[in-house]
Parts: C-alpha cells; structure tokens; sequence
C-alpha cells in the first residue's frame, strides 16, 4: 500500500519535472532558455547604457559650446572696455594738457 501511494505522488512530480525540461520548437531546453533570456537582457541593457551615455556625451558637448561662446563674449566685453576706458583716459590728458597751456598762457 505504502508503495502504491508513492507511485502515486511520484508518477505526477515525474510528469511535471519531465514537462518542465521539455524543449522548445527550436530544440533549445529551460536552460538554454534562460541564458538566451540573460544574454537578451544583457544586450538590452548595455544598448540603454550606451544610448545614455551618447545624451550624456551630447550634453557636455553643448556645454562647453555655450562655455566657449560666452568666453568669447566675455572678451568681446573687455575688449570694448578696455577701448572705453583707454578714450576717456585720452581724453582726460587732453584736459589735463589744456589747462597746463591755458596756465602757461595765464602766466
């Protein structure tokens, strides 16, 4: 009886364990199955990774754009501040030697 009860518990658990490692149309079994799963997976990730990292890429990119741009603006700046403040020192000697000449003729 005891032997009978398990051929009865052990003919389903064969049945399942034997369907579980049936192969698929492609002959490929469980196994094989999850490390073509891994490997899919794999690749999926390092695409995402790879596509991330070229906006990444793409984004430092426009970055130093924009910072070379304003560098050359900001020396655009100096330079038409340095221009201004050369004509206003111009012509605060020209003043200064104006009242000299106008002291000299005073005298």
């Amino acid at each position: 009886m005891k032997a009978s009860i398990r051929c009865a518990l052990l003919a389903p658990l064969l049945a399942m364990a034997l369907a579980g490692c049936s192969r698929d149309e492609g002959g490929a079994g469980p196994a094989e199955r999850l490390g073509k799963a891994v490997d899919d997976a794999s690749v999926h990730v390092g695409n995402s990774v790879k596509d991330e990292l070229a906006k990444v890429d793409d984004a430092v990119d426009e970055a130093q754009d924009k910072v070379k741009d304003a560098t050359r603006e900001a020396s655009r700046g100096l330079d038409r501040a340095t221009e201004k403040v050369g004509q206003s020192v111009e012509r605060a000697g020209e003043k200064i030697q104006d009242k000299a000449e106008k002291m000299k003729d005073d005298d």
